[in-house]
């Protein structure tokens, strides 16, 4: 039976919040702890009172605290707002109810822990609108029931104990500080009513008659001041003045005037005048430099304007800060995930893929490696036009570390696992799904995106799962997890041998990826053996293959049997460990992504129905293979161990063994306190690099073997992630694990960051900034928890200001003049210390050779 309403009073106990879970297969809470089974508490915000007529104070009162619900109205709330409904909790308790309407409860004493509960069956609902009365022979005995006398008791004295309060009165009692003196003043009796007489006297003329009192302060007195409350207020001062200008009556006037004309002869006179004919000679180059000018430029233009425009274009410090614009959580995950890659979509605008991995350590992951297998490892693709819901999910056989989209056809996406298997996806036969997504009504890049309440989410909210269409071999691939990956550029490949050709296909066709297990691999996605013939029993063999029709074939031919083109070792050297790297960075990165048009065209002619490439990559393996010269084989490496390797990726032959190895490092610099994050080109110079890891950055310079051009330093928290600006040369972005971002402006400040702010309360995993439009970029943060915060960026982080790139790069050429005084001035004084220590040894020599010379004292007198 459902308990009638009661009044309570209040307490000042806290009150138990209980969390309420979201997951549509967890059975709601109520309350049968406390015997009331049919009792289900809720949260309604404001938003979900004003919808169902069920404002506290105003539908609902301590006098009427229920509401009858239509179970019609709640199926609707459900349609249009999902898991984000308050009711969404209770939904099997809604569904399976049999009546048309529910009861809802307000709970102002917060009895059942939350401000409001649903009765969940038909029995409580009329149990609490119809009580049960007591019988009459209840009643009777209640009423025949004696009172209590009340007996009066006389208080009984008790010893006083002492709680404390006595302290406490003599600590706020008054008393004197200062110690009283007592003066006594004494004077003969006989001088007593003797009259006195006062007389001038001069104070120069006597000696010591002039006596200055000066002040000092005496310790007695000296009084310390602990507390002073002071209240003061400014007034301005107030001036009325008033003027008054005299007007006149207006009167309409009108002029015309006759221009001047000369004479006939006075015209003949001035025709043959030399002096204006020499007037007119020396004044005509000046009037044509004038008109010249003109023509030039604008005379009428406002200096004052423009140069206000400029200043506030890069100096204005009213909007600097990252504006949140939206952020996206995948509420179906029944496990906690981070984010571990973050990647926008190259050719359709407001769609990002995210990498989401366990947050579970070495030793969880194999306590848990039983439930992990039955959960499945996914790249997300979000949408600005749907918050809520995934458009697409890329199944991979375990926790992606790193992913990229192809340069040459956004549809193809490569990743790295956890378990060191490369995988490959083929998202063409869905690319019309994700295209027609709404982000903003338009796909062109002049319209500006539209808040995220005013978009149109697609009607299938149903995320299509894709599978990958091939994996590496887990024995010849690496033995670790994979922490970078790179597209080649389709203008070059490489051989085994690191050797460097152009392009057979035309098309982005080979990786090269990283892993802590200190490898670096290149892999080639074309068949390897295409060119030796196939006997045609193995054709046929092939051919009766069935294939799953949710898999493309494009990469059949490398599933489990995909083995790296090249592997490179990063040996220390003298010891038989190696180095671990962590990220890397090569010589083209920079010009990596095409220009948008050429891939739009790719995709209108795979449309078209022309084949694509990716569909027959044999055909190019039949052409011959024309080196390319004087190509840099040199590429950036970041390690676990905070070093920065620059290194070549061309194998040489050992002399001892006759084996290809790998080169030694060109240079190795232990620069970062921790593992390196990020390994970055600018995309603005090619040859400057920017290092992120531990508790500092570095910048680097290709061919400076010196050092870094600016290394900072140590931070209050560590560094996780960094990325550089996409439209300003001397702007970049640092993550940190505190939840902040620094923002570095080397035009501004070249010690410390330019400004910090707060993001998220956890550490940042990833950081991507993506250009919309010439008015509006994002940022995207990623966060340890799994949130993906997309940020605006202001217009100061987003506009470069005139000549930034020629100052960034001036910045950086002194920088490498003042490394190379160093480098001048530390050979100097390691000359100068060889000198000296010569000369000590000299000295060391001569008075050696002196005392084996000098005579030995005789005994004898001479």
């Amino acid at each position: 039976m459902a308990p009638k309403p009661q009044k309570r009073k209040r307490t000042k106990h806290a009150k138990t919040k209980m969390t309420l879970p979201v997951s549509e297969e967890a059975e709601p809470l109520n309350m049968e702890s406390m015997g009331h089974p049919e009792i289900y508490p809720l949260v309604l915000t404001t938003k979900t009172q004003e919808i169902f007529n069920c404002r506290v104070d105003e539908d609902v009162t301590e006098e009427q605290p229920y509401k009858l619900i239509k179970k019609e109205d709640i199926f609707v709330d459900f349609a249009n707002r999902a898991a984000v409904s308050d009711f969404y909790p209770v939904k099997k308790i809604v569904q399976e109810y049999p009546g048309d309407e529910l009861l809802l409860v307000y709970d102002r004493d917060f009895k059942y822990g939350l401000n409001f509960y649903l009765i969940g069956t038909e029995e409580g609902k009329e149990n609490y609108l119809n009580p049960p009365e007591l019988p009459e022979e209840q009643e009777e005995y209640k009423d025949h029931i004696p009172e209590e006398t009340y007996i009066y008791r006389p208080p009984i004295s008790k010893p006083w104990v002492s709680l404390g309060s006595e302290k406490e009165i003599e600590e706020e009692s008054v008393k004197e500080s200062t110690k009283q003196i007592t003066y006594m003043i004494s004077r003969k009796r006989s001088e007593f009513g003797a009259p006195i007489k006062f007389s001038d006297q001069n104070a120069s003329s006597v000696k010591d008659a002039y006596i200055e009192c000066t002040a000092y302060s005496d310790k007695n007195f000296t009084l310390k001041q602990l507390e002073r409350d002071v209240g003061m207020q400014v007034v301005p001062q107030i001036k009325e003045t008033s003027t008054q200008t005299r007007w006149t009556h207006p009167k309409n006037a009108a002029t015309q005037y006759y221009p001047r004309e000369f004479l006939e002869e006075e015209k003949e006179a001035l025709g043959q005048s030399k002096t204006l004919t020499e007037f007119l000679n020396s004044v005509s180059t000046s009037v044509e430099i004038a008109l010249q000018q003109n023509e030039i430029m604008n005379t009428f233009i406002h200096d004052w304007k423009c140069l206000a425009e400029e200043e506030g274009t890069f100096g204005d410090k009213t909007d600097t800060h990252l504006k949140e614009y939206q952020s996206f959580t995948d509420l179906h995950s029944l496990t906690e995930k981070m984010i571990t890659c973050v990647s926008w979509h190259p050719v359709i605008y407001g769609l990002i893929a995210v990498s989401v991995a366990v947050r579970l350590s070495f030793e969880e992951r194999v306590h848990f490696s039983g439930k992990l297998l039955l959960q499945p490892s996914l790249i997300l693709f979000w949408s600005f036009s749907d918050p809520i819901h995934p458009q697409l999910m890329l199944e991979s056989p375990d926790d992606i570390f790193c992913f990229q989209f192809c340069p040459t056809d956004p549809n193809i996406i490569a990743g790295g696992c956890i378990n060191g298997q490369v995988v490959m996806w083929d998202i063409t036969a869905h690319a019309d799904r994700i295209e027609n997504i709404k982000a903003g009504g338009s796909r062109s890049k002049k319209v500006t995106l539209k808040p995220m309440f005013l978009l149109e989410p697609e009607s299938n909210k149903e995320a299509i799962y894709i599978r990958h269409c091939a994996v590496s071999s887990i024995e010849s691939g690496h033995r670790k997890v994979i922490t970078d990956i790179h597209w080649l550029p389709d203008t070059f490949e490489i051989n085994r041998l690191g050797n460097v050709f152009e392009n057979r296909s035309g098309i982005s066709c080979q990786l090269v990826t990283c892993s802590a297990d200190c490898t670096i691999c290149f892999w080639d996605i074309r068949p390897q053996k295409a060119l030796t013939p196939q006997p045609q029993a193995e054709k046929k063999k092939e051919e009766s293959i069935e294939i799953p029709f949710d898999i493309p074939s494009t990469f059949l031919h490398l599933d489990l049997s995909w083995k790296p083109l090249s592997k490179i070792r990063l040996s220390k050297g003298e010891t038989t460990l190696d180095h671990c790297p962590t990220k890397l960075s090569l010589s083209e990165d920079n010009l990596l992504f095409k220009a948008q048009e050429k891939i739009l065209a790719q995709s209108k002619a795979v449309k078209a129905g022309e084949m694509n490439p990716y569909q027959n990559l044999e055909n190019a393996l039949s052409n011959i293979l024309k080196p390319i010269d004087d190509f840099c084989t040199k590429f950036f490496v970041g390690t676990e161990e905070g070093e920065v390797i620059y290194t070549d990726w061309k194998m040489e032959r050992d002399p001892e063994t006759g084996r290809f190895m790998a080169k030694k490092p060109v240079s190795l610099y232990t620069v970062h306190d921790g593992a390196v994050h990020t390994v970055q080109r600018s995309p603005f110079y090619k040859d400057i690099i920017l290092t992120v890891g531990g508790w500092n950055v570095a910048i680097w310079k290709e061919g400076i073997m010196t050092g870094p051009l600016l290394q900072s330093c140590c931070a209050p928290k560590r560094y996780t992630s960094g990325h550089w600006s996409l439209t300003r040369p001397g702007v970049f972005y640092i993550g940190r694990e505190d939840g902040y971002i620094d923002i570095w402006d080397l035009l501004e400040k070249t010690h410390e960051p330019a400004q910090s702010q707060n993001i998220c309360i956890t550490m940042i995993m990833y950081i991507k900034p993506w250009t919309f439009s010439a008015k509006q970029q994002f940022i995207a943060i990623a966060d340890y928890y799994g949130t993906l915060h997309i940020l605006e960026i202001p217009w100061t982080l987003s506009h470069p200001s005139t000549n930034e790139v020629s100052s960034v790069s001036h910045y950086f050429e002194r920088e490498v003049k003042h490394l190379e005084y160093v480098e001048q001035r530390r050979k100097i004084r390691e000359q100068e210390k060889r000198e000296m220590e010569l000369e000590l040894e000299k000295k060391k020599v001569f008075f050696q050779i002196s005392s084996s010379h000098q005579p030995k004292a005789s005994n004898g007198v001479t």
